[in-house]
């Protein structure tokens, strides 16, 4: 969708010229973004969070090394960006970070700031507001009734009819698109994009993660991307991925694995299990004890498909003992291998 719509049909439209950047954001160098952004006098630039978080393990000064004098804003979606990463790359840059939340489903930004109609603030770990003609609401999954209240955590969901561009229907059949989309949430007729969110009182919203994405720990629902966001506020945390594993008492327990930006210090057990202990420390500060993680495994890199997507239920499944089932897409086949070597399959 981003590919053919936003890479091509709309720069073309706008007479402008794009340049596509296949690769990870560190070959040859941690550098080769920025070297193209003063190479051709780049203005905007569409990437995704995951690799941001990339480039946040490696030293700033590749930031300082070019010109991006040029650059009037980075684009970020495909995934939530959490507000330390989006505050790096905005110190780093000194320009606009635009996050944006859709889906392939929609054709275009759900949630976003639409500064080039109205000036608006960014607020870092948030997409924005509801883009016009979307009628977003957040929905009580159990009873289906509406949440108004600021910061309560509902399902986002969109009152219909969708706006333009949006999927009409799932090919010829018509029944499976009504009860997959529209039918979801109990007693409401409305689409459900699958998602957990929450709404301030200024109308930004957060996205918390998919509804499928929920750990329940001990009767207590908690979403993995909640966890994700209070662990990557840890200084020495550049990424994280965080999954639930079945537990005989609890029945599931969060188990994280997480890639620091600094390992000089963590050459031995001990420092690693220092570094773990602070990890749940913050994470019980800030979420309470039962979103703590049962343990913090330290990777070099996170098993990842070539698009740069977290391999979620591969890592579910080497830490649950289980066949990771197929990885074809996988970009590092050794970065799945020392999370299997860590949890002892």
């Amino acid at each position: 969708m981003v590919g053919h719509s936003y890479i091509i049909y709309g720069p073309l439209i706008a007479g402008m010229t794009t340049i596509m950047y296949e690769g990870l954001p560190t070959r040859p160098d941690a550098g080769v973004w920025w070297s193209i952004v003063e190479k051709y006098k780049v203005t905007h630039m569409f990437s995704a969070p995951t690799a941001v978080r990339v480039l946040k393990k490696h030293d700033a000064s590749w930031l300082q090394k070019y010109d991006v004098s040029t650059l009037k804003a980075l684009w970020l979606a495909g995934e939530p960006l959490d507000e330390p990463t989006a505050q790096w790359i905005s110190d780093a840059l000194s320009v606009p970070i635009i996050d944006n939340y859709w889906q392939t489903e929609t054709g275009w930004p759900i949630l976003t700031l639409a500064n080039g109609v109205e000036q608006q603030t960014t607020r870092f770990g948030s997409p924005g507001k509801a883009m016009y003609g979307y009628n977003v609401k957040l929905i009580d999954e159990s009873n289906g009734v509406e949440l108004t209240a600021p910061n309560q955590k509902g399902v986002v969901a969109i009152e219909g009819p969708l706006p333009p561009g949006c999927m009409q229907t799932v090919w010829r059949d018509d029944e499976r698109f009504v009860n997959t989309y529209w039918m979801s949430i109990p007693g409401r007729l409305i689409y459900s994009t699958f998602d957990w969110g929450i709404r301030d009182a200024d109308g930004y919203h957060f996205i918390l993660g998919r509804t499928d994405d929920v750990i329940n720990v001990a009767g207590h629902r908690l979403g993995t991307r909640e966890i994700e966001e209070s662990i990557s506020s840890h200084p020495n945390i550049a990424e994280v991925a965080v999954v639930g594993v079945s537990d005989s008492l609890k029945g599931q327990v969060a188990m994280a694995f997480a890639v620091p930006r600094d390992t000089s210090g963590l050459v031995d057990d001990a420092a690693r299990l220092k570094l773990e202990g602070e990890v749940m420390k913050q994470v019980d500060s800030q979420l309470g004890a039962v979103a703590r993680p049962a343990r913090v495994y330290f990777v070099t890199v996170l098993p990842k498909t070539r698009s740069g997507k977290l391999l979620r239920r591969a890592l579910q499944a080497v830490a649950e003992r289980r066949d990771p089932g197929d990885l074809t897409t996988m970009d590092d086949p050794a970065a799945l291998q020392q999370v299997k070597d860590l949890v002892g399959n």
